[in-house]
């Protein structure tokens, strides 16, 4: 019979949309789960404000759009179904048509499962990489559209893309709300500061800013110290790095749960069990 490699491993889960699939993946090969979701994904309040975006990038009035998110595109996709969904042909034919730039592999994969795919791909899945992608192109009167990382207005990008001269038109189809109750993260908080999980595994930004309102800072960088702290890609560990707080473990190319779910593996492999949860 083969070793389960996360046998007697005490796992926090944040995740919160693909929470059972990420938990599925550690329970498979051993660890115990503590499923606590920081945050949920809810569509934009404001769902005409991204139905009227929609329906300018259909008529042709952008040149470019920057993906930074494959939530985004989705949610671009599902508000354009619920409210006009007469709007989706031609929608997707003028996206076919429009430079897409993403940020990293997710928007890329929702490309491909419309037959599409990037025309230029940051080599690193950040802002600065997004900046580094475009910096040498001329953009002077480029109309480009920016789906936005949540309701985040990414004041880097955009001001970056002012200055060199582009028409930039942002879009915010989805928002960050609370998931677990406030309770149920000042327990996490409590198991992380009594050492009894072994790691952490965030898969996005708002679940550590979420940690923090709860927590605070101070709070949260003294419960996490005693904890294997892993970030599914370095936007995500970049938020940490921001709070004070190191990821100690990243996946190094493909940023999935697949591969965070190995790097886990590896990590954890060799190293004493803590003890099985009561």
């Amino acid at each position: 019979m083969t070793t389960q490699p996360l046998a007697g491993r005490i796992i926090a889960v944040p995740e919160s949309r693909e929470i059972e699939v990420f938990a599925a993946l550690l329970e498979r090969r051993g660890a115990y789960v503590v499923r606590c979701p920081l945050v949920a994904i809810r569509d934009a309040p404001d769902w005409a404000s991204v139905l009227d975006w929609s329906r300018r990038l259909a008529a042709g009035a952008l040149d470019d759009l920057i993906l930074l998110t494959g939530e985004g595109l989705r949610r671009i996709l599902s508000c354009i179904e619920r409210h006009e969904p007469a709007l989706r042909a031609q929608f997707t034919d003028a996206l076919a048509r429009v430079r897409k730039i993403t940020r990293g592999p997710k928007p890329a994969k929702v490309l491909r499962e419309l037959g599409m795919k990037p025309e230029i791909a940051a080599e690193r899945p950040t802002t600065d990489g997004v900046i580094a992608s475009l910096r040498g192109l001329d953009l002077r009167g480029r109309r480009m559209g920016v789906q936005l990382y949540g309701t985040e207005p990414n004041r880097p990008l955009v001001d970056f893309l002012d200055s060199a001269g582009a028409i930039v038109s942002t879009v915010a189809p989805y928002v960050y709300a609370d998931a677990a109750d406030e309770q149920a993260v000042l327990s996490l908080v409590a198991q992380l500061r009594e050492g009894r999980v072994d790691a952490i595994a965030f898969t996005s930004s708002a679940q550590i800013e979420r940690l923090i309102a709860v927590a605070s800072e101070e709070g949260a960088r003294a419960a996490l110290a005693n904890t294997l702290v892993a970030a599914i890609g370095p936007v995500v560990a970049d938020t940490l790095r921001r709070h004070g707080i190191g990821a100690r473990l990243m996946p190094e190319e493909s940023f999935f749960l697949k591969p965070l779910t190995s790097a886990l593996e590896e990590a954890l492999g060799e190293s004493p069990r803590s003890a099985s949860p009561r």
